[in-house]
C-alpha cells in the first residue's frame, strides 16, 4: 500500500531514461509521486534556487550540457553569475539536469537513477533498470556497487 505520508516530487523528463528509471523506483517503493514535467512546467526561479541549495548543488553543477543550447549560449564562461545561469534555465528549461527529486529525506539530483534510493523508504520488490541492470533484489535490497 502506498505511503501517503511520504510525499515525493520528481522534476521529470519522460524522454530521459534516467528520469524514467528514477520514477519507476519511486513507484517501486509504493509511492505515487507528484510528477512535474519540468520542460512543460519549469519550477519558479526562487523555488529552483532553493531546491538546488537543499541538494547542495550550485546552479552551474545542475546544468546539463549534452543535447542543450549550453555551448551556443556560452554558459561555460566562469564569469557568469548564478543569476545569469538561472536566466538561461528559465529561458531554456532543458538546461536543468534531471531528475531532481524532493522527499522528506532530502533533495537530490538523481544521476545515476539509483541515487533516489537514499531518499525513499524500502523498495517493495526487485527492480531492474531499462538497460537490464538489476538495482534491487526480490527482497528490496540494493545489489551491485554503490
Amino acid at each position: 500500500m502506498p505511503d501517503r505520508a511520504f510525499d515525493v516530487v520528481i522534476y521529470h523528463n519522460p524522454d530521459c531514461g534516467t528520469s524514467r528509471n528514477t520514477l519507476a523506483m519511486i513507484r517501486n517503493a509504493g509511492i505515487e509521486p507528484h510528477v512535474v514535467e519540468y520542460l512543460k512546467t519549469p519550477p519558479a526561479r526562487a523555488l529552483l534556487r532553493q531546491l538546488l541549495e537543499r541538494a547542495g548543488l550550485t546552479v552551474r553543477a545542475a546544468l546539463r550540457q549534452a543535447g542543450t543550447p549550453y555551448d551556443a549560449l556560452g554558459l561555460s564562461d566562469p564569469a557568469l553569475t548564478d543569476d545569469a545561469l538561472l536566466d538561461a534555465v528559465a529561458a531554456h528549461p532543458i538546461l536543468l539536469n534531471r531528475p531532481l527529486v524532493v522527499s522528506p529525506m532530502g533533495v537530490r539530483l538523481c544521476r545515476p537513477s539509483e541515487a533516489v534510493l537514499d531518499l525513499l523508504p524500502a523498495q517493495q520488490g526487485a527492480f531492474v533498470k531499462e538497460d537490464g541492470a538489476q538495482v534491487v533484489d526480490a527482497h528490496g535490497r540494493r545489489v551491485g556497487t554503490a
